[in-house]
């Protein structure tokens, strides 16, 4: 594995989140995870990348006590949440977005964020006005049902309701799968502007180019492990790294190293 040698991190104290050694799967005895570790500080923007099937969606289910752990430990601020509750996850300040089926179709766009903070009712409107401030689209479109929004604006609906509990953590499951080009730009502008409030993310990304070029650090999975970690830049640039997981992001490389 390789890793960064400095990180500009190192001085920002103790991590909001670490998964230690985490050995994890949906069926007895058939582990998808093998021994993976993973580490975020307050602030910090973490992608997770690497080739279909190597874990990186069951890391985050995992986490956020959907996948069974069996062996290792998920802490929050130091404290052992290994297979807690979602709701319990959520009231301790870990927001998850599935990348499917993640917004109520037949609700409205309001209807939908204030389901997100049925637990502190008295902070509804409160939150509701921080939403509309992230995300303005979503406050012009508010009477409107989910179902009809297009998938750029249904992924903006399901971050925000994921943002009306306050988490100190948020965990973003392919947020620009099945989106245009343009909507993935936009996406991943949000979530930089998510991260800038000072909430941390840690995102699984299919484009892995986009992902290294926005994230603070890096980790590439590969058959359930981390194979590599370090700072985006130094992913984007690892020869490894675009031999093995990046395709022709090379030729990219190379032709940007040309024209500086």
């Amino acid at each position: 594995m390789t890793s960064s040698t400095h990180s500009p991190h190192q001085d920002l104290g103790s991590p909001v989140l670490e998964a230690k050694n985490i050995v994890a799967g949906y069926l007895p005895g058939v582990n998808i995870l093998n021994d993976c570790s993973l580490v975020a500080y307050p602030g910090e923007m973490v992608g997770i990348i690497g080739p279909n099937g190597a874990g990186k969606s069951t890391l985050l289910k995992a986490i956020f006590g959907l996948v069974k752990v069996h062996e290792g430990t998920v802490e929050l601020e130091g404290k052992d949440i290994t297979n807690f509750r979602t709701n319990k996850l959520v009231e301790m300040g870990v927001g998850f977005v599935p990348q499917t089926n993640n917004v109520f179709p037949s609700l409205t766009v309001e209807e939908n964020l204030r389901m997100g903070l049925f637990l502190r009712a008295k902070k509804i409107n409160e939150r509701l006005e921080a939403m509309w401030d992230l995300f303005p689209v979503l406050h012009e479109r508010k009477n409107q049902r989910a179902g009809a929004m297009s998938g750029g604006e249904r992924q903006s609906l399901a971050m925000a309701r994921a943002l009306m509990m306050e988490p100190s953590v948020l965990l973003l499951d392919e947020p620009s799968a099945g989106l245009s080009p343009v909507r993935q730009d936009e996406t991943f502008l949000r979530t930089r502007m998510i991260n800038k409030t000072g909430v941390c993310v840690v995102m699984v990304e299919q484009n892995a180019r986009r992902c290294l070029q926005i994230c603070d650090r890096g980790y590439v999975l590969d058959q359930g492990r981390d194979a590599y970690t370090g700072s985006g830049k130094e992913l984007a640039n690892d020869p490894k790294v675009i031999e093995l997981y990046l395709g022709t992001l090379a030729q990219d490389v190379e032709a940007a190293k040309e024209s500086q």
